[in-house]
């Protein structure tokens, strides 16, 4: 049943994006964000709650309340382009983006090195892969599954469009391994909090954090280049993709040390990135539950 109502209110929004002129659209997902705004204070209150963990007096009140609001207009803006880009030709898809700093993707590809791509929720996060796949080759990448199967199939055939490759974060680090063995770029997710078993303590918003060593591991083993990859809009119509000086892992006789030293710079190319604009990124998630759970009661 909860599969057809998704599905139900997903073709409706669906048919709206694709039939109703931009200045009309535009209106109606300001005013829907507005109103999920409003109505949904279970997560509006965790994100002013990360935004004043993150940087307590530093922003001020207006400032915060400024980014809440953002972060419901991202969603629903994110979510149009994610019906847009359905079947969209790689010319068309193009057309959206702009790439900076391009070059040090395309040395690494040359010189047939091993690339691990990372990146945030941040800014249109379901745009990216596609553009690089696009643009610059095969591509697999890890993702949790959605709980509605309907909506996870729907999902799925968005994302794997262009010879992308869409692992279940679930047991992926065995395909990771055979698809970077294979020459394919991979690209991973790396800023959400994590379990006690799953990460590994790191310092974010000068707080500690539990954060992926997916990446590090990968790097480590393969002498892979983790090259730190985000993605922003000023006006949700065109789009910069920018890639940022590659993570090189040092593989000393410290393993330990070497994978939280990996796994520190990512954190903190990610926490640079999002002090820049923080508006762009999904506050809404709770970063700091695995050490700081009270903040969140």
């Amino acid at each position: 049943m909860k599969d057809k109502i998704y599905l139900g209110l997903f073709n409706i929004f669906q048919w709206l994006v694709r039939h109703t002129p931009k200045k009309v659209l535009n209106a109606i997902l300001n005013s829907l964000s507005h109103l999920i705004y409003i109505l949904d204070k279970k997560h509006s209150k965790i994100i002013k709650t990360n935004l004043d963990f993150a940087f307590g007096d530093k922003l001020s009140k207006k400032e915060k309340d400024k980014i809440v609001k953002k972060c419901y207009k991202n969603m629903l803006y994110n979510l149009a382009d994610f019906v847009k880009n359905q079947g969209i030709s790689k010319e068309e898809l193009l057309k959206k983006v702009e790439f900076k700093n391009e070059k040090i993707l395309k040395e690494a590809l040359k010189n047939g090195e091993k690339v691990i791509l990372i990146t945030a929720h941040y800014g249109n996060w379901e745009l990216l892969p596609l553009s690089i796949a696009a643009f610059f080759g095969p591509l697999t990448a890890v993702g949790r599954a959605l709980d509605s199967k309907t909506m996870n199939d729907i999902l799925k055939r968005n994302r794997e469009q262009y010879d992308i490759r869409m692992l279940d974060k679930k047991g992926a680090m065995k395909g990771l391994i055979n698809d970077l063995k294979k020459g394919r770029m991979v690209g991973l997710l790396v800023d959400q909090n994590t379990a006690e078993s799953e990460g590994i303590l790191i310092d974010f918003f000068g707080k500690r954090a539990r954060h992926t060593p997916s990446a590090a591991l990968l790097a480590r083993r393969f002498n892979a280049k983790i090259i730190p990859t985000f993605i922003s809009t000023i006006d949700y119509e065109k789009y910069t993709i920018t890639f940022y000086e590659p993570i090189i892992c040092e593989k000393t006789q410290n393993s330990e040390e070497d994978i939280r030293k990996c796994t520190q710079a990512q954190a903190d190319i990610t926490e640079r990135v999002i002090r820049q604009k923080p508006d762009e990124w999904f506050w809404f998630h709770k970063r700091w539950k695995n050490q700081y759970e009270e903040i969140y009661k």
